[in-house]
């Protein structure tokens, strides 16, 4: 697939809104896995979806959370030295860090962009060929993963087995209704090349946990 016409057609933004066919949503994989601008905006866009669900439901919650009304000093409480003087020096404090601080490290950021391995895995039913991430030591990487839609869980809990079967990190993930694939990002870590397992966990509300399914993926470790 060309680059100019995944930009040209946005498939990006239609491949996290799920609006693409079957054929072309495999062949857009195909491509975003060998190429590092898009395999960046499929990572940016995942996680900024899963983010804004998150504020979203925070939101939710503290609409419907009754809380007592604020007793509220007037508006000349602010202009008493004892107030005045310590909120002064914590806004100058605030600024000169983000000045000095904080606007030189986001610069920096944006000037010199990460680009983590991306690998999609395929959880229970789909089933795919064994994905090679190919990290440098150390270095964290970034996973898709899709899940069967199965309703009736409030959760996922996914759980990363090493070559050695044993669990090296936990991640929770929501479970959303009409979602079927979800961005995870690994840490990185101290670990050893060779055969990885994610296996994942439906968890009700009631808080019980069945096997919904695991996918395989190979971890080569550069030098």
């Amino acid at each position: 697939m060309d680059h100019d016409v995944v930009v040209g057609q946005k498939m990006t933004e239609r491949y996290l809104l799920n609006e693409l066919d079957p054929e072309v949503r495999d062949e857009f994989e195909e491509h975003f896995f060998d190429c590092p601008v898009c395999a960046l905006d499929v990572r940016v866009g995942a996680m900024f979806v899963e983010q804004s669900k998150l504020v979203l439901a925070e939101k939710s919650i503290e609409a419907t959370t009754p809380h007592p009304a604020p007793v509220k000093p007037g508006w000349s409480a602010w202009l008493r030295p004892a107030f005045a003087v310590p909120v002064m020096a914590l806004l100058l404090a605030v600024i000169g860090y983000q000045n000095l601080v904080t606007y030189p490290r986001l610069v920096r950021t944006m000037n010199s962009p990460k680009v983590y391995p991306i690998a999609l895995v395929n959880v229970g039913t789909w089933g795919s060929s064994e994905r090679v991430i190919p990290i440098r030591a150390g270095e964290g990487f970034a996973l898709l993963v899709r899940i069967p839609p199965e309703g009736g869980y409030s959760y996922y809990k996914a759980d990363l087995n090493n070559p050695k079967g044993k669990v090296e990190w936990t991640v929770t993930i929501p479970a959303t209704s009409g979602q079927d694939q979800w961005s995870v990002q690994v840490p990185g870590a101290d670990r050893e090349a060779g055969r990885y397992t994610l296996a994942v966990h439906g968890v009700t509300a009631a808080g019980e946990s069945k096997d919904v399914g695991r996918a395989s993926f190979e971890l080569q470790i550069q030098k």
